[in-house]
C-alpha cells in the first residue's frame, strides 16, 4: 500500500519561507505524477503544484511565482519550496501521487499544517 509522508510544515510570519517534503514508499516513484494540494478552512481543496514524470510543472494561479516544486526520483521524494508566504496560505498541505494509466495510482498523505501569521 502506498504511503506518503509529509514533513516541513510549521508556523512562520508573513514574508517567510518553508520547504515541505513528501516521501513516498511502496510505489514506483518514477512513473507517478506528484502533487501538492491544500485545504483551507471554508474553501474547497485546491491544487498548489504538480510535477509530472518528465519534470514538467504546473502551479495554482495564486502561487504567482512564490513556490517551486521539485522531485528526486533517487530517494522517492518531492519538495515544495514556498517563499513570501502570506496569511492566506495558511492551511493543511497534502501530498498526492497520481497515475491514470495502468498501473493506476491515486494516493494521498495525511497532510501537514502550515500557519502564516501577519
Amino acid at each position: 500500500q502506498v504511503q506518503l509522508v509529509e514533513s516541513g510544515g510549521g508556523s512562520v510570519q508573513a514574508g517567510g519561507s518553508l520547504t515541505l517534503s513528501c516521501v513516498a514508499s511502496d510505489v514506483p516513484f518514477f512513473i507517478v505524477d506528484m502533487e501538492w494540494h491544500r485545504q483551507i478552512p471554508g474553501k474547497q481543496r485546491e491544487l498548489v503544484a504538480r510535477i509530472d514524470t518528465s519534470g514538467r510543472t504546473e502551479y495554482g494561479n495564486f502561487v504567482n511565482g512564490r513556490f517551486t516544486i521539485s522531485r528526486d526520483n533517487a530517494v522517492n521524494t518531492m519538495h515544495l519550496e514556498m517563499g513570501n508566504l502570506q496569511p492566506d496560505d495558511t492551511g493543511v498541505y497534502i501530498c498526492s501521487c497520481q497515475r491514470s494509466e495502468w498501473p493506476h495510482f491515486d494516493a494521498w498523505g495525511q497532510g501537514i499544517q502550515v500557519t502564516v501569521s501577519p
